[in-house]
């Protein structure tokens, strides 16, 4: 589920690298490739459980606040709190964190998706 959410938060950052590295891991820890190529639309979708809905609302809630969005609503908080105990919230929380910090320094050094993959 956290390869999941690391390829949702690089898809809405637009970073190559972490979307081809996220793919990959994906792969190699079972997802198929009707899953993957959906993440992007994940609610209009059924290859989705609940649980990985809950997980793959928040990263979109967190990383699009400059678009003016309220960030994570209670709502969206409580959805996933469902389905997650504290460590795994923190877990996922942790995940959003640092792929916004590789997709921002691929973005900065304009990385190129399999260049050094």
């Amino acid at each position: 589920m956290l390869e999941l959410v690391h390829l949702r938060a690089s898809q809405i950052n637009g970073c190559s690298p972490c979307v081809f590295a996220g793919v990959q891991s994906a792969k190699k820890h079972g997802e198929t490739e009707e899953r993957l190529h959906n993440v992007v639309t994940w609610r209009e979708t059924p290859f989705f459980t609940e649980e990985e809905r809950a997980a793959l609302a928040l990263p979109e809630a967190a990383i699009r606040i400059q678009d003016g969005a309220p960030g994570v609503t209670d709502e969206i908080w409580d959805g996933a709190a469902t389905h997650f105990d504290e460590n795994q919230m923190s877990a996922i929380i942790l995940n959003i964190a640092i792929t916004n910090f590789f997709n921002r320094i691929n973005h900065t050094i304009r990385e190129q998706a399999g260049k050094t993959w």
